[in-house]
């Protein structure tokens, strides 16, 4: 099975705003996630607590479940974006350059 010859790939120019990106959605994220670690064990009896028939605890962990997918949404949207704006000249990504 044959794959072809190897294609140049140029470098990635948004490399830098992905990266920055990513740093910035992790660091939001790691907040939210140690505020609610310090949540259940500074303050056990407030998780415990029911909000409808669930309590905090659960509520907050399905909270950081759902806020971990719209990040990975919206990083997916604004690099794709970014790309698109960035390629500009019609070449796909890994095609030869010559």
């Amino acid at each position: 099975m044959e794959h072809g010859p190897p294609t140049e790939w140029e470098k990635e120019k948004s490399e830098g705003f992905k990266t920055r990106l990513g740093i910035y959605m992790f660091i939001a994220y790691t907040a939210l996630y140690l505020a609610f670690v310090f949540l259940c064990v500074l303050g056990p009896k407030l998780v415990a607590k029911s909000v409808g028939s669930l309590n905090i605890a659960i509520t907050f962990g399905f909270a950081l479940i759902i806020v971990a997918i719209i990040q990975a949404l919206v990083y997916n949207y604004l690099c794709s974006r970014k790309e698109r704006l960035e390629i500009g000249s019609g070449k796909a990504k890994g095609e030869v350059t010559k």
